[in-house]
């Protein structure tokens, strides 16, 4: 063999050999691309299959009595996008601030969303002191709009269970008054009657109003119902 067919022969090894390192590292760089995508994308899929499984504990039917003193269920409520809020007449400020910020929050959804009804719906937790009446005269001084129920203890225990909502009445003064604590949240539901959001006394009207239209964005999309014509 010539000196010259040694070169070429070793060019020809080199070349084999740096084709052989870079079809190696971009199978590399290919594989650890396409192992994190599928470890993203499972880890999306928990996630969602984790938010589903607590949606579907939240929420569900009751039966109730509005402001008006009539039976009033859950049912009654389908076809419409619902804020529900849970709190109670003698509240002294916590409630009268959410119950304006539910109402300020639907106002500004209504601007945007003029295609989809939405109303403001207030479940108190005290049906010792809040009748039909009582809960009617409250509500008034926020909104002719919301819709206000109340019932027996054991339709509140019910309704209450359905939304993981803690309540407890404290100690009474020497004027038998006391204050109820309870879950601050307000309840986004969809036209099915399915639970779909929360917002915590944190979130302002804004952000509510907000978080809704995105939920009403993507529930409309999803419903879509497409024709030929």
């Amino acid at each position: 063999m010539s000196r010259r067919a040694g070169i070429d022969d070793s060019k020809r090894n080199l070349f084999s050999w740096k084709s052989f390192m870079i079809s190696g590292g971009l199978f590399t760089v290919f594989l650890v691309a396409f192992l994190q995508f599928k470890r993203e994308k499972m880890l999306s899929l928990e996630k969602e299959r984790r938010r589903s499984m607590g949606k579907a504990s939240i929420g569900g039917q009751f039966d109730l009595i509005d402001q008006n003193g009539k039976p009033f269920s859950s049912k009654d409520l389908l076809g419409k996008w619902l804020l529900l809020y849970f709190g109670f007449t003698h509240c002294p400020d916590i409630c009268p601030d959410e119950i304006e910020k539910m109402v300020k929050a639907i106002e500004i959804v209504s601007k945007l969303q003029d295609t989809q009804e939405i109303k403001p719906v207030f479940i108190t937790v005290d049906p010792d002191r809040d009748s039909a009446e009582a809960v009617k005269g409250y509500l008034k001084e926020f909104s002719e709009d919301i819709i206000g129920l109340t019932g027996t203890k054991e339709q509140i225990e019910a309704a209450t269970r359905a939304y993981r909502v803690y309540y407890s009445a404290g100690p009474r003064d020497h004027e038998n008054d006391y204050i109820v604590d309870h879950t601050i949240i307000m309840y986004l539901i969809n036209p099915k009657g399915e639970f779909i959001d929360y917002y915590g006394q944190t979130k302002t009207a804004e952000d509510i109003a907000s978080g809704v239209s995105m939920n009403m964005l993507k529930y409309a999309s999803a419903n879509k119902k497409f024709s030929l014509f």
